[in-house]
């Protein structure tokens, strides 16, 4: 409880009875004037940010709902859902033709890949992955039969490029060409 609680009760039931009183006046002769009824003043939390919020989910709504609505009413209402029908001899369907509702076909020809395509790339990353593997597990065995046969370590050969070996190579090649 709040030490202002305990004066508020005596105030407020003072101002029930001030027309018993004699009116107070200043010094200037003027009465002055009562702001408030009650003379107490509520203090509440702000409520900008809950409206500044809902008015912005309103504009949105309207800005993206509304349109949004009105387009999946026209694709239900005047396209409608696909039907099956016999294909011409020879024709492959693309693969958005096997979806049923014509928001599904729009998207799954404009935003999502082939599905066989997906299937290709993962195929082929888990062979990179397979192939990986399997030269880890030579570089394991070479590893071990290393350290069996107390040979020298493998770690000590350092690879090194030899884009500029063969260029060389080449180069001295043609010059021995050229003087023959």
């Amino acid at each position: 409880m709040v030490w202002s609680s305990f004066i508020r009760s005596p105030i407020q039931n003072m101002n029930k009875i001030r027309f018993l009183l004699p009116k107070i006046t200043a010094k200037n002769g003027i009465n002055p004037t009562q702001v408030c009824h009650s003379g107490s003043m509520v203090i509440t939390a702000s409520r900008w940010q809950w409206h500044k919020t809902k008015d912005t989910i309103h504009f949105y709504l309207m800005v993206a709902g509304i349109p949004i609505t009105l387009l999946i009413t026209y694709a239900n209402v005047f396209v409608g859902p696909a039907t099956l029908t016999k294909t011409p001899e020879g024709y492959e369907p693309k693969y958005w033709e096997y979806f049923r509702h014509p928001i599904s076909r729009w998207m799954a020809r404009n935003f999502f890949d082939n599905p066989q395509k997906d299937y290709e790339k993962n195929l082929a990353a888990i062979y990179e992955e397979t192939q990986l593997m399997k030269v880890r597990a030579l570089e394991q065995k070479v590893w071990n039969l290393q350290k069996e046969r107390q040979d020298y370590k493998y770690n000590y050969f350092l690879p090194y490029d030899t884009f500029g070996l063969r260029q060389f190579r080449e180069l001295v090649k043609r010059q021995v060409d050229g003087m023959e």
